[in-house]
């Protein structure tokens, strides 16, 4: 089993992947470690959400990368 991100727009249409890390992972665990480390690359980069997928299926997502607003 194979964990990736798929990086998205707010409008759920998926990122450029010019620039972007393409990186595997193989545990959820993993993946989601990773994200919480470089989500803020990634925001900068123009990725606004994340789709967590296990092979071909979404185990969750989209799951935005801004801050909550207060």
């Amino acid at each position: 089993m194979t964990w990736t991100w798929q990086y998205e727009k707010a409008d759920g249409s998926q990122a450029p992947e010019r620039g972007l890390p393409k990186e595997s992972f193989g545990s959820q665990g993993d993946a989601e470690t990773w994200l919480g480390e470089n989500w803020r690359t990634l925001l900068d980069a123009g990725v606004d959400q994340v789709s967590l997928f296990e092979d071909d299926r979404c185990e969750y997502g989209p799951m935005s990368l801004h801050p909550a607003e207060e």
